[in-house]
């Protein structure tokens, strides 16, 4: 209701604005939040409006006021200086409407959104980096879902490339593995754990001889012939590991709808079909001297067109050297970025081609996911031809991002151009001592470390598998000490919420572009700004109910059904009524705050709400004995608050993916 009633006030002054001043363009109307809720729910600045409207900020401001007339839902405006309007909401009105939990329909963009996470090379164990893209993409999922979006969930495979290509290189090259015996290996468990044990020795052994990657360019060249052995062993350990990621991303409820995968896009012409566009409208040149000589290159973004440093021979784009990115090399082979150009233009419906289709995964709860293929099944759902795009990947990948994006502009597409999104976010490490917890030996050096960086290549980093069984024994651990009435199995489900809740929370607290430190004592903990401090919240709020014999959800349908504005008037009112109101103004802004989320793709602003949600209901948990209320109706009050604000944290932890146990 929040949100609702901020875009019916924006627009009530805006329409005002525009009666009294027929004629004039103005800017739109800025909604602020005041510092204290003491102040007011809404500030206004009125200074935008001056300079057009040739006015005092302070005399708009009370124009506003005397000429606005009611607002359903708004108290009161004030002037303030030095052009403020501050706005308080009928509190009760409020009240009424989120114990009812009336949410007005909003008009949603048309289209469908794909949002690309995940999309971890299929050559080794998921680590701990590849988590924070996944849970920044299915948060960002769930928030657009949340908002009324159909959204298409799509992991982008990159079965061909250099990593795929290191493990075939150990399996073949070091360890003289046949197919069969490769194909014996999957059958173990755990398999994407030897294939990061392989990857960091193939590693080593390029750096023991530097003429030993030749085998690495020879199997990257055999991986791109389908009917080649060597295509066949990748697809093999690529199919092979890709599933043990889609097992370990379940553990934390994250599905996908569709794995595209680069082979596909390579055997069925994908960028033969994108080459030719992009040779006829001049975006890519073809070098005929200097460093690139042989290469299609395309300009870099960001750079400008050179007026005669270089020869080549496009459409009369000149390109400065250092200015130039390979798309195809001299040899022929096309780059990462090239054939993702390819796979956007298939996401806008922009290619005139498309995958086959089969099903690949599925998962407990039957949800369905499938796989790109040369032929497919007939009747499949409808993937591509979208309306927006986010793809979720790292800060280093940024110069690539913005080269897809150049490219769409440069084949007319600027509208695809403006509609695509690089969700960026920076790297995950781990502080020193949950480095050390997991068994690393540090330098003391290390130990002075604010963080530690991982590396896959040299086999240091935390594998997602791990980390997760290693928060689930810390947590159940705690359970255990307190819940000895359970059975195992009962303790086992609750520590595995915590524990993924904790990890799904750390991962989503801090900014994207904010370098995460990760430690498990500050996930677990029940105090502060962590998964387990909310979950707890909403447990306290159950165990209120527990207490009094009700029910929280029939109580909820129950005074639902009685809301009226005068209920709790009284309660609301004054210095104690303005401490309470503060909690359930918070509660009414979740659907503001996934707003906010989605126009800024900052998912951390959900976490803060959470942690700030919980906060106040802790206070307020503190200060009223509820159940020893004397007051009947002041009681009823106050278990009605804590119906909403459970309400709205249950709502708020499962945008983020978290699930709330039965005890803490």
């Amino acid at each position: 209701m929040y949100r609702h009633l901020e875009q019916r006030l924006a627009q009530s002054i805006a329409r005002f604005l525009a009666e009294s001043y027929p004629g004039t363009s103005l800017p739109r109307v800025v909604i602020e939040q005041p510092p204290k809720v003491e102040l007011g729910d809404f500030a206004i600045p009125t200074f935008p409006f001056a300079k057009p409207l040739r006015t005092a900020p302070l005399k708009i401001a009370e124009a506003i006021r005397a000429g606005i007339g009611s607002v359903e839902g708004i108290a009161e405006l004030q002037v303030a200086p030095p052009g403020y309007l501050n706005v308080k909401i009928d509190r009760s009105w409020m009240a009424a409407a989120l114990v009812a939990d009336r949410r007005p329909s909003v008009d949603t963009k048309a289209g469908k959104v794909l949002v690309e996470h995940t999309s971890i090379n299929p050559n080794k164990a998921a680590h701990i980096g590849h988590l924070r893209n996944a849970v920044l993409g299915d948060t960002f999922v769930r928030l657009l879902r949340y908002a009324g979006r159909e959204v298409d969930v799509q992991n982008y495979i990159d079965n061909t490339g250099v990593q795929v290509a290191d493990v075939v290189v150990g399996f073949t090259h070091i360890e003289k593995k046949s197919r069969a015996e490769i194909e014996a290996l999957i059958q173990q468990p755990r398999f994407d754990y030897y294939c990061w044990d392989l990857y960091a020795r193939v590693s080593q052994w390029y750096e023991q001889d530097k003429a030993n990657l030749q085998a690495r360019r020879d199997t990257l060249h055999a991986i791109e012939d389908p009917a080649s052995e060597t295509a066949a062993i990748a697809e093999l350990i690529s199919t092979a590991v890709l599933r043990r990621h889609l097992e370990t991303m379940d553990r934390l409820d994250i599905e996908y709808d569709f794995l595209p995968r680069e082979s596909e896009i390579l055997h069925l012409h994908f960028w033969d079909a994108a080459f030719s566009k992009l040779k006829e409208a001049g975006v890519l040149t073809y070098e005929t001297e200097g460093k690139n000589k042989g290469c299609w290159v395309m300009r870099r973004a960001g750079t400008a067109l050179n007026t005669g440093d270089t020869e080549n021979t496009g459409e009369g784009q000149l390109i400065s050297e250092e200015d130039q990115k390979v798309i195809v090399r001299s040899n022929g082979t096309v780059g990462y970025v090239g054939k993702d150009i390819a796979y956007h233009m298939w996401k806008f419906g922009l290619l005139g081609r498309d995958f086959g289709y089969r099903k690949f995964y599925r998962y407990p709860n039957q949800h369905q996911c499938w796989i790109s293929a040369m032929e497919g099944e007939k009747d499949h759902p409808h993937f591509g031809d979208v309306a927006e795009i986010y793809n979720v990947i790292d800060a280093r990948q940024s110069e690539a991002q913005n080269t897809v994006i150049e490219a769409l502009r440069g084949l007319g597409h600027n509208e695809a151009a403006d509609r695509y999104t690089h969700f960026s976010y920076e790297m995950v490490a781990l502080t020193p001592r949950c480095a050390a917890e997991l068994g690393y030996t540090l330098s003391e050096e290390d130990k002075t470390r604010s963080y530690i960086e991982v590396s896959g290549r040299k086999g240091f980093g935390v594998k997602a598998d791990d980390l997760l069984d290693q928060l689930i024994v810390s947590a159940k651990s705690e359970v255990d000490s307190r819940h000895l009435q359970l059975t195992d199995a009962e303790r086992l489900s609750i520590a595995t919420q915590i524990a993924t809740g904790a990890l799904r929370y750390f991962m989503l607290k801090f900014t994207k572009q904010s370098v995460i430190a990760f430690d498990f004592k500050e996930a677990l903990s029940f105090e502060g700004e962590t998964g387990p401090y909310a979950q707890y919240s909403v447990v306290r709020a159950v165990s209120i109910f527990k207490k009094a014999g009700i029910d929280p959800d029939m109580f909820s349908k129950e005074i639902a059904g009685e809301a009226s504005p005068g209920k709790f008037a009284e309660f609301l009112a004054g210095e104690s009524g303005t401490e309470i109101w503060e909690l359930w103004l918070a509660a009414a802004k979740t659907s503001y705050i996934v707003d906010q989320c989605i126009a800024t793709t900052e998912p951390a602003y959900l976490a803060k709400h959470a942690f700030q949600l919980a906060q106040l209901f802790n206070t307020f948990y503190h200060r009223h004995p509820i159940l020893s209320e004397p007051d009947e109706k002041r009681k009823q009050f106050l278990l009605a608050t804590v119906a909403v604000v459970r309400r709205e944290l249950i709502r708020t932890l499962a945008v983020m993916g978290i699930t709330v146990p039965p005890v803490m």
